[in-house]
């Protein structure tokens, strides 16, 4: 499993984004890995096209690659605040970790402070 951060998802769907190419890259060197993503990191991806009046065209893309949504799971919010306090990271980044921790999945992310988080609580980063 490969979770992916907002920013990889971002920079797929966005052309013009700086991330576009590697993010491409990215997803179509993932092979047979399943892809998903935790809620807040669908949402951070879609407001952009929700603002177009795009949204389900960018519903349809994410169906398209196979990005599933992680469910962050019973007891999320003591697990959040946990990472929260331990990492410093801001709270989507959290639910990265925690849908990584959850789904057994390696971050996949452009962010470097949310790869050296992911590092640090004893994650694979793709």
């Amino acid at each position: 499993m490969i979770v992916l951060d907002a920013s990889v998802l971002i920079g797929h769907l966005d052309g013009n984004d700086p991330h576009h190419r590697s993010s491409r890259a990215l997803l179509e060197g993932s092979g047979i890995s399943p892809l998903g993503a935790s809620p807040i990191s669908l949402a951070e991806t879609l407001i952009a096209p929700a603002r177009a009046g795009q949204l389900e065209v960018a519903l349809d893309a994410l169906k398209r690659i196979g990005v599933a949504e992680l469910a962050l799971g019973v007891g999320a919010p003591a697990e959040l605040a946990r990472l929260r306090a331990d990492t410093g990271c801001k709270l989507p980044d959290c639910c990265v970790l925690l849908a990584a921790q959850h789904h057994e999945g390696a971050v996949a992310s452009f962010d470097a402070d949310l790869v050296r988080a992911a590092r640090a609580v004893g994650l694979e980063v793709a």
